[in-house]
């Protein structure tokens, strides 16, 4: 890897054997972007690449400077208003209301690794050789504002990352309206725009678009990255499918309100930003202050999605998740909350974890209702003390008896909110977010603590530290169960209530990051209503997501499909729950829902003993077969093979890094009768190996599996011979071992 300035033709290329990043300091002293793409060979002179012809209606920049418009040119951190009438980067309201800026190239420094951001979660390297960092420094000769664009690159990935540092070196106070993390503009708009959108119990569909002139976008204004919208983008070329073509990949590393945008312009020219949404975004930027927007991700593939994938799969597995249990995989767990929900006492929830643990569970999670008067939704939140009449030892007294089972126990939070009835509210009723002389909306029964406030952070933190200190939790389910309404702060003036949203997340952040680093050994999953928060910035600090509250295993396909174009099996909270299931209502076999939920942390979500014999002599060699394959399934190389979104049939696989083993997933919704003959191509294997199918008598060399394909035709095929009948909702798994 290397970063290059060309001092003579003042052009910056930061390259590797994946990617190349060129930019250039144009005449008027902006910075100008020129290519981004399959890395090419370095050279002095890029200029060619700048394409800057003069148009009739154009307005342009100075006489010295008749024929340079930035209507059409393609930069690297734009402003709105100077010549240029696209959407900006930046905005900075002046003290005299003005909200042009003049960002003039001022300096760069080149430096071995990363950076860490301040209060941020972001992508890190371990050694110095793993990357390097380029710093642009722009200024503005009037407000005096200093503007430090960065960029890193990786040894090894195709991958950019992004973000952008402000201090105010001027002498008035500054607002920064817009400060976005990223923003790129593309020689042209030939791509399809992937999104994943949906809603609760149904994240992160595949939703594809063509770019048109105009603008298309995607964000939250909901406090959360939120279940509507995950803040990753891909654009693609209309040719482009899994295994071949061009793919960009845009990914934010931030929770809260976020804007992802691609504007089409009359030449063809797109742009696309990210970062902070700016609707209700206001930062009060003082003299000598500073502030620091999240980091964006670029990945770009020339080898198709999964390629994609793959490359933003590895970064976050191994450069953005952290600590003792980034590497480790993950224990197989029971939660009790859909076998119980608030129906439970110490004896009962004992008695769950007991037989689980003949089933060969490793660890019991006690979910929500055992703190405070929390005997439903209405009451409790926020009295994070232990029910004493539900669990007479408290937290230590339970955790011992799990323990004694020879389970790790783990506890549920929802530290971010308090019920009306709680002794928390009526100690600090201005704590919530609250709109003065305005009604509070709630979410079920519930307020928003007000997280910019050290204070309210410093309680909470107290009370959940505390219970950390004294019993013995391995594990905390991190829960956040609604959005941010009335978003105003009894402790800030009026100027600064746009800084609110933006301070509850690194409030949040704070949290986080005080109770990892004091207890690294603990597991923390993040949850929020399951998929509302299923973000990178989240990822930092907890390995794991609740990737949704949607437990059946056919709507799962979908929501961890779409899931893994952008996140590692690894982090996918997945579990077996009962039937009918409490979301659909929908009954699947047993082999089914474990079979999707393999591909994921792996556990259970229901009370075992209610299984028949026969159900529970399954469960256990499900758990059997988890163990024995779950390093390879939640830190191998994943390949998505047959879309939910495109049929009948959903297939995926995961591969060893030395493509010795390999296990194939197949899922079918509905049975079909007199069925064609199907099959699946497999991928990632060693074409010069022979694999052996599990369970079989069969052989095939990997160029064959790939090439022709695994043959998966069942008994609606025509005559079944020694085929086992088929259903709906059927499912199998192939493991492949060379």
């Amino acid at each position: 890897m290397h970063i290059v300035f060309h001092k003579n033709t003042k052009i910056f290329h930061l390259y590797n054997h994946e990617i190349s990043y060129i930019m250039t300091i144009l005449p008027n002293g902006h910075l100008g972007q020129l290519y981004f793409g399959k890395a090419i060979r370095d050279r002095e002179d890029f200029s060619h690449l700048l394409e800057e012809s003069f148009r009739t209606t154009s307005s342009y920049f100075s006489e010295e400077l008749s024929t340079m418009s930035l209507e059409h040119l393609k930069q690297e951190y734009p402003v709105y208003g100077t010549t240029d009438y696209r959407e900006p980067a930046l905005e900075v309201i002046q003290a005299d209301g003005s909200r042009l800026s003049d960002l003039q190239y001022d300096s760069y420094q080149i430096t071995p690794g990363k950076p860490k951001l301040s209060g941020l979660p972001a992508t890190y390297t371990e050694h110095d050789e793993e990357a390097m960092t380029l710093i642009v420094t722009l200024k503005d000769p009037v407000t005096g504002l200093k503007i430090s664009l960065s960029y890193t690159i990786f040894k090894g990935r195709s991958v950019i990352a992004r973000s952008v540092h402000f201090i105010n070196e001027g002498t008035e106070t500054l607002h920064l309206g817009r400060a976005m993390s990223l923003s790129m503009d593309l020689p042209d708009c030939n791509y399809e725009w992937l999104q994943f959108s949906g809603v609760w119990a149904r994240e992160r569909h595949l939703k594809t678009r063509n770019l048109e002139p105009g603008i298309l976008s995607v964000g939250s204004l909901r406090g959360s990255s939120s279940h509507e919208h995950n803040p990753f983008v891909i654009l693609k070329r209309p040719n482009t499918d899994e295994t071949q073509g061009e793919a960009i990949g845009f990914s934010l590393i931030y929770s809260g309100n976020f804007l992802a945008q691609a504007e089409v312009d009359n030449q063809n020219v797109t742009r696309i930003l990210m970062g902070i949404h700016p609707d209700t975004f206001d930062w009060k930027l003082l003299p000598g202050t500073e502030f620091q927007t999240p980091e964006a991700v670029m990945a770009y593939s020339g080898s198709g999605l999964n390629r994609l994938s793959q490359t933003l799969h590895s970064l976050y597995q191994k450069r953005l998740a952290r600590g003792y249990w980034r590497d480790r995989p993950r224990p197989i767990l029971i939660n009790n909350w859909e076998a119980t929900y608030f129906d439970f006492n110490e004896d009962r929830l004992v008695d769950i974890a007991g037989k689980a643990k003949e089933c060969g569970v490793e660890l019991f999670v006690l979910d929500d209702g055992w703190f405070g008067a929390r005997r439903s939704d209405y009451a409790g939140l926020g009295d994070w003390t232990a029910n004493r009449d539900l669990l007479p030892g408290g937290i230590a007294g339970i955790a011992e008896r799990i323990e004694a089972l020879g389970m790790k126990f783990g506890l549920w939070f929802e530290p971010e909110m308090v019920n009306e009835d709680s002794d928390l509210y009526r100690a600090h009723p201005d704590w919530i977010l609250r709109t003065p002389r305005r009604r509070a909306s709630l979410g079920r029964h519930q307020y928003v603590l007000d997280f910019s406030r050290r204070e309210v952070v410093d309680c909470i933190h107290a009370m959940m530290a505390k219970l950390l200190r004294e019993a013995k939790i391995s594990y905390i389910k991190w829960d956040m169960n609604r959005y941010i309404t009335e978003c105003y702060s009894a402790a800030l003036p009026a100027d600064q209530q746009g800084e609110v949203f933006h301070r509850y997340i690194l409030g949040v952040y704070d949290l986080y990051d005080r109770l990892t680093s004091e207890f690294p050994h603990v597991l923390f999953e993040s949850c929020a209503s399951g998929g509302a928060r299923f973000d990178p910035g989240l990822l930092y600090y907890a390995p794991q997501g609740w990737t949704s509250d949607d437990t059946d295993a056919i709507e799962r396909q979908k929501i961890q499909y779409g899931t893994s174009y952008c996140y590692p099996v690894s982090c996918m909270g997945s579990h077996v729950s009962a039937v009918p299931n409490h979301q659909l209502n929908r009954n699947t076999p047993l082999y089914t829902r474990a079979n999707v939920a393999y591909f994921g942390t792996f556990g259970y979500e229901l009370d075992l003993n209610k299984l028949t014999v026969e159900e529970q002599e399954e469960v256990k060699r499900q758990i059997a077969f988890m163990k024995e394959y779950r390093e390879l399934i939640q830190f191998g190389t994943f390949y998505r093979l047959l879309s939910p979104f495109e049929g009948n049939i959903t297939s995926w696989m995961v591969v060893s890094p030395d493509k010795k083993t390999a296990i194939a997933g197949w899922y079918k919704i509905l049975n079909q009768v007199n069925a064609p003959f199907s099959r699946i191509r497999l991928q990632g294997l060693d074409p010069e190996l022979c694999y052996h199918l599990e369970g079989s008598n069969q052989s095939f060399y990997g160029d064959e599996l790939m090439n022709v394909g695994l043959f998966t035709s069942d008994a609606m095929c025509g005559k079944s011979g020694d085929r086992r009948p088929s259903c709906d909702f059927d499912s199998r798994l192939y493991v492949f071992k060379a």
